[in-house]
């Protein structure tokens, strides 16, 4: 007898869409009666490891809503310049159904586009504005300028104490030469009063003959000695005078005198200019040195006001572009509302419909859009027999239940029977969580069981109703597609796609055996044999879950019955 023995984890119940509860025991007991019986047991229910789509979905039940009317009209009023259409006819989404006069607005679109234009340009003007580099230009300039000048300046600073030391030494030489002529002049002073100031006199011609020589001759004798051998009658004796004839007289020192006493005044005359030419080079070297200092430092300024220049040039330059970019995008705005003003003139058809309803004919001026629809509580679709009312004095057709006035009153065109629907349903608060806008749908209806429908969540109520005594939040659902068989009021199942993985590994849900965080499966190899192999879970779907790792595809899986 064969024993078929089940793990705790095995029994374990799985929660979905409510409490579900495998009685483990219960199983346990009739396989044993089974086998005790000596039957074979029937072999279980199996499934396979495959690739495949895990779908998450919730969903609810709601009514199906034709959009009746649609109000159209012009956003800006204007003169009808063409009416295409007639009361009665189908139209077509995209279709132009009137025009009204344009020459206004294109013209201010005309003025827009100038002054876009206009500042475009002056923004590229400031984009490639070389102010910048001027600058930068300037300042290299100026520091040139600044060098060049330190160098002159230096170079005749120079150029003065070269000046100045050959003054200093032109006097120096001059106040030598003025002293060795005062000492000449003293010394022949001197001289000349020793000898009794008698100038030298030259003996007359023909009185002796220079270079004879006797015994009385005084060839040598200087005045002091010729004073000894006669004082009273001898005079200097001329120099060199020699022989026994008459010799010259006095002391040539005393005839030096005049010449000696010139040339101490001319000396002394050099003196004093080099004097003043020394003071003149040295207040030259001063007066250059501080002009020199001036024209440095101007230059300095120079330089320092082309970096500031450089400096505001640079920092303005991108706030200028900024703005000049701001006012670009300012005008390129208005260009594009001035456009779609222009561009409104012309009324198409948003969806297709019939026409019910024109006020207005060609030559006059329809006001601007006014009319709203009033809408069902809790839906997106409006009353029947309201839409556009805006005048009691529209036509008397209408709903006579309610007494409301046809569609009409201050609209241009009202088109009819609009070939499209939507599904209003109101999901409980679980499972509004999960629905967003632009999420799929897949709608179903009672009326029409083979019909299956695709469409798009386009909103979810921000705040929830009681519905008996439940909160729900309701959700429009757009269907992307229509039936000629789809009819007002229908009832509609509307279920939402939350969340769709594709071409991934899954398995079985009734496979999926969970304790804690933990997921098993019970594997059946090619021998038979049963193994209990532990994976990680991704997506769990309506009917299967995403593996993750732990199963590889092809494997084959007991299914838990009854799941």
């Amino acid at each position: 007898m064969t024993m078929i023995l089940t793990s705790s984890s095995m029994l374990s119940p799985v929660r979905r869409s409510g409490a579900r509860v495998l009685v483990a025991l219960g199983l346990v007991t009739v396989l044993g009666a089974a086998t005790g019986c000596g039957g074979e047991p029937p072999p279980p229910p199996t499934g396979r490891v495959e690739r495949g789509t895990v779908v998450t979905k919730v969903s609810a039940s709601g009514s199906l809503s034709a959009i009746r009317e649609q109000n159209l009209g012009f956003p800006k009023e204007g003169q009808l310049k063409d009416v295409m259409v007639k009361v009665g006819d189908r139209v077509q989404p995209g279709q132009v159904l009137a025009r009204t006069d344009d020459f206004f607005l294109r013209q201010t679109l005309n003025q827009l586009q100038g002054q876009l234009n206009s500042q475009q340009a002056l923004f590229g003007k400031f984009v490639n504005d070389t102010t910048v580099q001027g600058a930068e230009a300037t300042l290299d300039q100026a520091r040139r300028i600044l060098s060049a000048t330190q160098r002159s300046v230096e170079a005749q600073l120079v150029a003065d104490a070269s000046a100045t030391d050959s003054a200093h030494k032109q006097l120096d030489f001059d106040s030598y030469s003025l002293d060795k002529v005062q000492e000449q002049l003293r010394a022949d002073q001197v001289s000349c009063a020793a000898s009794g100031g008698i100038p030298y006199t030259p003996p007359p011609p023909g009185n002796g003959s220079a270079g004879t020589g006797g015994p009385n001759s005084s060839v040598g004798v200087g005045p002091a000695q010729a004073g000894v051998d006669n004082p009273v009658k001898a005079g200097p004796v001329s120099a060199g005078t020699t022989g026994s004839g008459p010799v010259g007289t006095g002391n040539p020192a005393c005839n030096r005198i005049p010449r000696d006493q010139e040339n101490v005044g001319k000396a002394r005359s050099t003196v004093l200019s080099d004097k003043a030419a020394l003071v003149a080079a040295q207040q030259k070297e001063n007066v250059d040195r501080t002009q020199g200092q001036v024209t440095i430092e101007n230059a300095r300024q120079n330089v320092v006001t082309a970096q500031n220049s450089l400096e505001s040039a640079a920092s303005d330059r991108p706030f200028n572009i900024d703005q000049q970019a701001a006012l670009v995008a300012d005008y390129a705005a208005q260009v594009v509302a001035a456009q779609r003003d222009v561009d409104n003139t012309v009324l198409r058809a948003p969806v297709g419909g019939t026409v019910a309803v024109i006020n207005g004919t060609v030559g006059e001026y329809v006001q601007s859009s006014t009319g709203t629809s009033p809408l069902a509580p809790g839906v997106n679709a409006a009353i029947p027999g309201l839409n556009g009312v805006t005048s009691s004095t529209s036509s008397s057709l209408g709903n006579p239940a309610t007494g409301a006035q046809r569609p009409g009153g201050t609209q241009f065109i009202v088109l009819d029977d609009v070939n499209s629907f939507q599904v209003v349903v109101p999901f409980e608060e679980s499972d509004a969580s999960k629905v967003a806008p632009n999420q799929r749908v897949n709608v179903t209806f009672d009326a029409i069981p083979d019909l299956t429908r695709a469409g798009t969540v386009v909103s979810v109520a921000p705040a929830g109703s009681n519905i008996s005594s439940v909160i729900n939040y309701y959700v429009t659902v757009v269907l992307n597609e229509t039936d000629p068989r789809l009819k007002d009021g229908q009832t509609a199942q509307a279920r939402v796609i939350t969340n769709q993985v594709e071409d991934v590994l899954t398995v079985p849900n009734s496979a999926v055996r969970k304790r804690g965080d933990q997921s098993t499966v019970t594997v059946i190899d090619a021998n038979g044999t049963q193994q209990q192999v532990r994976f990680q879970p991704g997506l769990i779907g309506d009917d299967r879950t995403q593996v993750i790792s732990g199963l590889r595809e092809g494997q084959q899986v007991i299914l838990r019955e009854g799941v």
